[in-house]
């Protein structure tokens, strides 16, 4: 039993070591980034968010979107050979290209890395890719302020992706009698929608659903950082 306290100190040891390397030394490898120019005289990212869209945030948690969608593309170290072929320099041929997935399939101009999640105080990085990549969404043509692509989608995601899993979110919108005139917020359903609201009625989206649709839209990584550039 002379050797219990020994025992009891490497025990101890087995616990503190991981922990010291795995959060005090991340800490101190990340704690005090800061938003970066990718070169002297450019604009700093990230930039913080707020508003609506920081409401929309909460409602992303809370209706479970990070399990199915993740918020970290693959970077260029991930690139793999694809089918698809691009044109050489001088234009005579074309050859076969390495290029992250995401990247290919245009979820994102570049990979993640550290320094976009400074201002998430929890990262929602998901757990599985159900469906795309959304850390890009808000520079994708989709989620343009003129567009209700995504507030479509969020209403039944069949609307716009026939065979989509995504499960229609419709308790996010109410549907409503027609004033003087239509809202400017009405969903315009397609012809070929079985659902449609009564006559002098229209379906418009909540609160919680355009703040959903304004986080989607602040979704934004359309820059260059420090240490990581467009293709």
């Amino acid at each position: 039993m002379k050797n219990l306290p020994l025992l009891y100190c490497g025990m101890l040891m087995a616990l503190v070591a991981p922990w010291c390397g795995l959060i005090l030394a991340s800490n101190v490898q990340y704690g005090r980034l800061q938003p970066g120019a990718a070169e002297d005289g450019d604009p700093v990212y990230p930039k913080p968010t707020g508003g609506l869209a920081e409401q929309g945030r909460q409602v992303y948690i809370q209706m479970g979107c990070a399990y199915c969608h993740t918020q970290m593309p693959r970077p260029a170290s991930a690139e793999v050979l694809l089918d698809q072929t691009v044109k050489t320099k001088d234009g005579t041929k074309v050859e076969p290209v390495f290029i992250s997935p995401d990247i290919a399939r245009g979820w994102a101009k570049r990979g993640a890395v550290a320094r976009d999640y400074i201002y998430q105080s929890r990262p929602l990085l998901g757990f599985v890719r159900v469906g795309p990549d959304l850390a890009d969404v808000g520079a994708r043509p989709i989620a343009a302020a003129d567009s209700d692509w995504l507030l479509l989608h969020l209403y039944d995601a069949q609307i716009e992706r026939p065979g989509s899993m995504m499960p229609p979110f419709r308790f996010l919108f109410t549907t409503q009698k027609i004033g003087d005139k239509p809202s400017a917020l009405a969903l315009k359903l397609p012809d070929s929608e079985p659902i449609k609201p009564a006559p002098g009625y229209e379906i418009v989206p909540t609160t919680r659903a355009l703040a959903l649709a304004a986080y989607l839209r602040s979704l934004n990584m359309d820059y260059e950082l420090p240490e990581v550039k467009f293709r």
